[in-house]
């Protein structure tokens, strides 16, 4: 029986359509003056992209309340509601939204701010660059290693 879009394509093209989206915010950034002596500044934006993305569990575009708490917990950094809510206000300026939209989470991660959650981001970041040098198996050890 064939009901139309498969669940997988209909997946792929809201995901594409989202990153078209979001795609037009970097453009945005792109070409904005304040941003204009940030280094390396398309790449950034790209892995920014890739890191909101994953963890927009409503695909709507803006990350709510559980796509935060996801995010923390996949970094091993559970938090309770009230520090949720905290950093949510952080992020939007303390205005009372319940999401954090792109543009809200590239301006967290490219202004002067120090949010919470951008520490955390950062951080997180340079640990996955320091697990790197150390993948692969380990060096063989010797009767000499022993204590």
């Amino acid at each position: 029986m064939d009901c139309g879009v498969q669940g997988g394509k209909s997946y792929g093209l809201l995901k594409s359509q989202q990153e078209e989206k979001l795609n037009s915010v970097n453009e945005a950034f792109l070409s904005d003056p304040q941003y204009e002596e940030e280094e390396d500044l398309a790449s950034k934006l790209d892995m920014f992209k890739k890191k909101y993305m994953e963890f927009d569990l409503n695909d709507k575009g803006d990350i709510d309340m559980m796509g935060l708490k996801r995010m923390l917990e996949k970094l091993g950094l559970a938090k309770t509601h009230l520090e949720l809510k905290k950093m949510m206000s952080d992020v939007v300026g303390g205005a009372s939204k319940d999401t954090i939209s792109y543009a809200d989470f590239l301006h967290m991660m490219l202004g002067k701010r120090n949010a919470i959650l951008k520490l955390i981001l950062m951080f997180e970041g340079m640990g996955k660059e320091q697990q790197q040098e150390d993948a692969g198996p380990p060096c063989r050890k010797t009767f000499s290693d022993l204590p």
